[in-house]
């Protein structure tokens, strides 16, 4: 029963007892009686009187409650005149302003949050209760688009707090984060993804660039005084004029060629370090990768290896550095030469719409292992390589700004890849 039943209730059992008893005790007396029955019924007007001003703040407290639930923070009451009902008029305005102002708060800032997270260079992931994705911004779905199955398994390894270092499918790197946050009382995790592949390549360039230095330093204070003593005592012919120190005259000429190769071997190094600014110029590809392909002609021909190259028109215009170009895709299919080791077949196909070169082979492929360490510096996988030639590759096309990949498709099929934007 409700206190409000309960309260008129009680005031009818209340006066009607009381007009009972005043007619028992007063019938005798009609005159008494009437001024009791009178009484009685200025209590039931004073009674009814205040169980109004009782019940108000009742329902004032009702109806503010129904606003709260239903979220409705606009609801506020006018003034009674009466005090004690006036004082919780106040609180209540008082407090659902606080909450209106405090909602406004929440929104403007989750929608600046959504916001910054949508357009944020950072891939974000948020997860629910359950450990399942709840949230991902625009940056993430293209990261986990192109490494979704390795950059998802490095996600569920990471513990909570800590980060760790991924290379991607092709040349790109990541750093993954994952942090928690508690929501409503429970603990939520995030994720954030962010490429530090141009932050890498600067180190690595740094340190390598001090390593070729220095080789270069002392080679060339080593080289052009040993070698300058050797031609001097190679001009002296008095010092050969017995037969039996000609070995010693050919083995002093090899030791002039061997440290000129090294000279050489040197200045392959030195390319990567003094690489100059790209001279851009508008150039026709199709031209350049003509002349490519006919210059390793006898390279691919020793090894019976065809090259093809599909293009449609006689014209795709870029700007680049001619040059630099050149030796990039010079590299590039020597590379893949090198990699078919007898009989097979390198196709570059120029895709226009999408301003992409694409050179292929049949070659033996790149294996797991060796794939988080393509393009680093001085890593081969050849028995008398060097470790440039990639490096070069790579050094040219982030000089120019062009996106580039190089993985294995499938058997039999690698591919690198040149978009030129």
């Amino acid at each position: 029963m409700k206190l409000k039943t309960k309260y008129i209730f009680f005031l009818v059992l209340l006066h009607l007892i009381c007009l009972v008893m005043s007619y028992f005790i007063f019938k005798e007396n009609k005159l008494v009686f009437l001024i009791a029955e009178v009484f009685i019924i200025i209590s039931i007007l004073i009674s009814l009187s205040l169980y109004k001003q009782l019940i108000a703040p009742l329902t004032y407290l009702r109806q503010g409650v129904a606003a709260i639930k239903d979220k409705d923070f606009n609801v506020k009451f006018l003034s009674t005149g009466k005090k004690e009902v006036d004082e919780l008029v106040d609180v209540y305005n008082r407090m659902i302003d606080e909450l209106r102002t405090e909602r406004t708060k929440q929104q403007e800032q989750h929608f600046f949050l959504e916001k910054l997270i949508q357009t944020s260079p950072t891939g974000i992931i948020i997860l629910d209760y359950d450990k399942q994705i709840k949230q991902i911004n625009p940056k993430a779905t293209e990261i986990l688009t192109d490494n979704q199955h390795l950059l998802e398994n490095q996600m569920h390894e990471i513990k909570a707090g800590s980060a760790k270092v991924v290379r991607g499918n092709g040349l790109r790197t990541y750093k993954i984060q994952k942090s928690r946050f508690i929501d409503r009382g429970f603990e939520r995790i995030f994720i954030m993804m962010e490429e530090v592949t141009a932050e890498i390549f600067a180190a690595e360039k740094e340190v390598y660039s001090k390593v070729i230095r220095m080789m270069a330093h002392e080679v060339n204070n080593t080289v052009g005084p040993v070698n300058s003593i050797i031609n001097t005592a190679l001009s002296q012919q008095s010092l050969w004029l017995n037969e039996k120190d000609y070995f010693l005259k050919n083995a002093l000429k090899v030791a002039v060629d061997r440290n000129q190769n090294l000279n050489i071997f040197m200045r392959n190094f030195a390319d990567l370090v003094k690489l100059p600014a790209a001279n851009r110029k508008k150039i026709n590809l199709v031209e350049l990768v003509k002349s490519v392909t006919e210059l390793m002609y006898f390279s691919s021909n020793e090894k019976n290896i065809k090259i093809y190259f599909e293009a449609k028109q006689e014209s795709y215009f870029i700007s680049a550095d001619v040059e630099q170009m050149e030796q990039a895709l010079i590299n590039i299919v020597k590379n893949a030469i090198d990699a078919i080791e007898s009989t097979g077949k390198i196709t570059l196909t120029l895709d226009r719409s999408k301003h992409l070169l694409i050179i292929s082979d049949t070659g033996k492929g790149i294996s797991q292992q060796d794939t988080a360490q393509l393009f680093r510096p001085f890593f081969s996988t050849k028995k008398d390589g060097q470790g440039i030639g990639l490096t070069l590759v790579r050094e040219i096309l982030l000089n120019h700004g062009f996106e580039f990949s190089l993985k294995t498709i499938q058997p039999r099929e690698t591919q690198f890849s040149i978009v030129f934007t």
